[in-house]
């Protein structure tokens, strides 16, 4: 294979892999799946998503990405090494150059993790860009021009949001609220509210199908099956989507502070180009229902949800990759 460079949407719930001419080739969940016995790994990916909460002892589940970063070193490795040579084929005549996207916020230690484990994973030289900045990129943004320009981008792990005005950052904030957080939100309201134990992936299904960022006037309902906390016997309940705007109040409040925040940052010539042009949002967890609406309401600013707003950073960063030196301005650290 003569594939010469990747670009890796590294994101806590899921990666995504990019190659030149033929865009997205992975979607698949961040989960690696470990024998307790002798620390080899079983599946990754879709196949060990499968696994989460259905394991028995002898074998872990795990997500080795915690609020964007590397929770466990060597997992995150093996993943990407799956996720390497799965794009390009574990035979190839070249180590291919590898561009990772991380969240704004993170730590020197943390970012350097990320390019160890990309080089040690089979990459010849790693690459950094930040989240938003990749995100930006892949939803079209000229993030080049001399104008103001906001994206916030709500991963599984984190919320970052920024405002770039030639090529780089001029304010931005990252949040570790997103998908999982919303997630564990929606678990712990019905344990609390129905008294019923439900599992992260059900949590998850109940917020794409009925969740919502702002009360709907015609509510949408969902009948659920979970354990009884009181008998420890199966049951199930229907739940509506108020029940589920509800449980988020706290998670959102988090995000949109954070938008104020970087909006309070921005110069003010900046900010009447947002004011024209609107925030734009990417990531998986913009597609909860109004949460654009939400945002535009509780901050003044027009909000709108990006075209594939779950591969913005993925192909922003194949993009960058493709045209390194026109964006190396924009990219935090080589190797």
């Amino acid at each position: 294979m003569f594939i010469k460079r990747i670009g890796i949407d590294l994101g806590t719930a899921y990666t995504l892999v990019h190659l030149p001419k033929r865009g997205i080739v992975i979607n698949e969940p961040s989960v690696v799946a470990v024998s307790m016995a002798d620390k080899k790994i079983l599946a990754v990916g879709n196949e060990a998503k499968d696994m989460l909460g259905r394991t028995p002892d002898t074998i872990i589940a795990l997500k080795p990405l915690k609020d964007g970063v590397i929770a466990d070193y060597r997992t995150t490795e093996a993943m990407l090494r799956y996720f390497i040579n799965k794009a390009v084929g574990s035979v190839r005549l070249f180590r291919p150059e590898v561009m990772v996207a991380v969240p704004a916020g993170i730590s020197s230690t943390e970012r350097r993790a990320v390019i160890d484990a990309t080089i040690a994973a089979g990459a010849k030289a790693a690459y950094i860009i930040k989240e938003p900045v990749a995100a930006a990129i892949g939803a079209d943004i000229p993030i080049g021009s001399a104008s103001g320009h906001m994206i916030i981008d709500i991963g599984g792990g984190t919320a970052e949001m920024a405002v770039i005005s030639l090529g780089g950052i001029v304010a931005s904030t990252s949040v570790r609220v997103g998908g999982n957080k919303f997630d564990m939100a929606v678990l712990e309201y019905i344990r609390r509210k129905y008294n019923l134990a439900i599992g992260e992936r059900t949590a998850e299904d109940i917020k794409i199908e009925i969740g919502s960022a702002l009360y709907l006037e015609n509510k949408l309902s969902m009948e659920i099956r979970g354990r009884d906390i009181l008998t420890g016997l199966p049951r199930s309940i229907t739940v509506n989507s108020g029940d589920i705007t509800e449980a988020l109040q706290n998670e959102l409040e988090a995000i949109i502070n954070a938008a104020k925040n970087v909006l309070h940052e921005t110069p003010p010539e900046l900010s009447a180009d947002i004011m024209d042009k609107g925030m734009v949002l990417s990531g998986g967890s913009s597609l909860l229902r109004n949460i654009d609406q939400l945002l535009a309401r509780t901050t003044g600013v027009p909000a709108y949800v990006a075209n594939d707003s779950l591969l913005c950073v993925a192909k922003g960063t194949g993009i960058a990759l493709d045209n390194l030196d026109s964006y190396k301005r924009s990219i935090l650290a080589t190797k």
